[in-house]
């Protein structure tokens, strides 16, 4: 009772102010009748309040987002499906779903007619232009009475979680080289000369099985070989995602940063279709998110997408290496890069050391500053051993992807004895 008294609507808290005065005027003039009229207007509110006090409603609610994992600025729908599972019916039923501001205003409902074992749907769209993980709900209900005297609210504790990936572009095929690995080796060469011993075995490192020893290679070459062709093949890829906040300009949407989420996304999308397994690194290192145990395309591309979509600036000076490491080699590395300087090199030069190819799109973030463009850290990636492109704010990413694709056939990344990676024959199809 005490809660429906302080759910009293301004309509309700007027009537009883109403009542009350009434009765005082009636007592003060001697107005017996006039009792009675102020008597009748209080109790309407009280025995309104009473009712709806003394209710046990249960209202269950079960929310579902289709499709949970959305690129932005693609809607979502959200589906409400309530049910009175109480015995006393209720009134009016008004229903705010909270969402976060970027999806949208919040949306409200008004239902009546409530019973019991009343059920009802409702849906609405979800927008979203900023990536990110987001969370629809709580719901809050307010139950009121027909007479608009009492409204009590209520609130549902459960909430469902909306992904909103950034957007990609689809990108052509260009020769890659590196790519193709057999448990971190390079994918063997097609042989020109030799026998079918050469290409089938490699250098013995430590950890590797004695029972893979190929013996006469051995014998032959004066060094431990071991046999390829027990390996599984796989095409492994590292997209390094530079995303500290001294490497970037702009802000919100229209961020260097976002633009390079966008690349790095629309990049492993392509990568994960042509058959890489594709992991994630940020200036923090490794995405543990982003396995590249990861066999199955469209899960590595739904699990890169959702890590690239709460991705944030990074407040560290360098970029994190630790990443690197022996299983790194042979393998193919694409980074998105914002501004790097001379403190940079040390740490791209590791890269280049331990990745079979080392590929950049470096942004020019001079430009998303509203500075005169010049070209951003693509000369400087050159000289360190990278081959690399710029990325300004007008320029297409599909040609900027042809580019790199040309930068790297202009120096024979890819083409090995005359095979066309391109086409997918050669190392890094």
């Amino acid at each position: 009772m005490r809660e429906a008294l302080a759910g009293l609507t301004v309509r309700g808290r007027a009537f009883l102010a109403a009542g009350i005065t009434a009765i005082l005027c009636a007592i003060l003039l001697g107005q017996p009748s006039l009792i009675r009229v102020g008597v009748l207007v209080v109790a309407v509110p009280l025995v309104t309040a009473l009712v709806i006090g003394r209710s046990r409603y249960r209202l269950a609610l079960v929310r579902t987002v289709t499709p949970q994992l959305v690129t932005a600025g693609q809607p979502a729908r959200v589906n409400l499906a309530l049910t009175n599972e109480g015995r006393t019916p209720n009134g009016v039923l008004m229903l705010e779903d909270h969402v976060p501001y970027v999806l949208g205003t919040r949306p409200r409902f008004v239902l009546d007619g409530i019973g019991h074992g009343w059920r009802r749907q409702v849906t609405y769209q979800v927008r979203s232009d900023v990536r990110g993980r987001f969370e629809i709900g709580p719901m809050t209900v307010r139950v009121g009475d027909g007479f608009g005297m009492v409204e009590l609210g209520r609130a549902f504790r459960m909430t469902v979680p909306l992904i909103v990936t950034p957007r990609t572009v689809p990108l052509p095929v260009i020769p890659l080289g590196g790519g193709w690995t057999g448990s971190g080796d390079n994918r063997p060469r097609a042989f020109a000369s030799g026998s079918a011993e050469d290409v089938t075995v490699r250098e013995y490192r430590q950890g590797d099985d004695l029972r893979r020893v190929h013996w006469r290679s051995s014998a032959r070459i004066g060094e431990l070989m071991v046999r390829r062709e027990e390996q599984p093949w796989q095409s492994r890829a590292t997209i390094v995602l530079d995303n500290r906040l001294i490497a970037h300009r702009g802000q919100g949407i229209a961020s260097s940063l976002e633009a390079a989420v966008s690349a790095a996304a629309s990049i492993a999308v392509h990568l994960s279709q042509r058959g890489f397994q594709v992991r994630l690194v940020t200036a923090a290192g490794e995405d543990t998110a982003t396995p590249w145990h990861v066999r199955d395309a469209d899960l590595n591309i739904r699990t890169l997408l959702e890590s690239l979509a709460v991705v944030s600036f990074d407040d560290r000076d360098r970029l994190d290496t630790s990443w690197m490491g022996e299983a790194a080699h042979g393998g193919l590395t694409v980074a998105v890069l914002g501004a790097v300087d001379q403190a940079d090199a040390p740490a791209l030069r590791r890269i280049v050391h331990h990745t079979a190819a080392a590929l950049a799109i470096a942004l020019d973030v001079d430009a998303w500053s509203g500075m005169p463009g010049n070209g951003g850290a693509a000369p400087f990636l050159t000289r360190s051993g990278w081959r690399a492109v710029a990325l300004a704010p007008r320029d297409r990413l599909e040609a900027v992807w042809e580019d790199l694709g040309r930068t790297s056939a202009r120096e024979g990344v890819g083409l090995e004895n005359g095979i066309d990676p391109a086409v997918g024959a050669g190392v890094g199809s």
